[in-house]
C-alpha cells in the first residue's frame, strides 16, 4: 500500500473511532410518532438528550432512551480508557425509516372489510464528538 493510501486509511479509521452506531429494528411504533421524538434529540448533547427522553410523555421516548444508552456503550467499547464524561458527545445523526407493516382486517358495515395497517419502524442513531466551530 502506498503512503498516500495508508495515510487516508488511518484518517478514516480515526474518524470511525469517534462515532458509534446503534440500530433498532422492527419497533412496533408508527414512524411518524417516532420521528417526533427523534427530532427532539437530534444534534443535542447526550446528557441533555437522556434527560429529554427520560421526562418525555411519549411512549417512543422509552425505546429511544434505551437505544441512546446502547450507542453510548458502543462508543465506550470502541474507545477503551476514555471516559464519556471527559468528551463532548452528541447525537450527530438520527433517522427513522419505515419497517414492515402487519396487515389486519376490521369488519365494516354491509359485509365489507377495511384494512388496518399496523406500522413499525427502524431507527438508526449515531453518537459522535462535538466538533469545535472555527470562528
Amino acid at each position: 500500500m502506498g503512503a498516500r493510501k495508508s495515510i487516508s486509511a488511518q484518517k478514516l479509521k480515526a474518524a470511525k473511532k469517534q462515532k458509534a452506531i446503534a440500530i433498532l429494528r422492527n419497533c412496533p411504533t408508527s414512524p411518524r410518532k417516532m420521528r417526533l421524538v427523534a427530532d427532539m434529540i437530534r444534534g443535542v448533547e447526550i446528557n441533555r438528550a437522556l434527560a429529554l427522553l427520560r421526562y418525555s410523555k411519549k411512549e417512543a421516548s422509552v425505546r429511544l432512551e434505551k437505544l441512546l444508552r446502547s450507542a453510548i456503550a458502543n462508543w465506550e467499547a470502541k474507545n477503551e480508557g476514555v471516559r464519556v464524561e471527559d468528551t463532548k458527545l452528541c447525537v450527530s445523526e438520527i433517522y427513522v425509516d419505515g419497517g414492515r407493516m402487519i396487515k389486519r382486517i376490521q369488519p365494516a358495515p354491509q359485509g365489507r372489510a377495511h384494512r388496518i395497517r399496523k406500522r413499525s419502524n427502524h431507527v438508526t442513531l449515531v453518537v459522535g464528538k462535538v466538533e469545535p466551530e472555527n470562528e
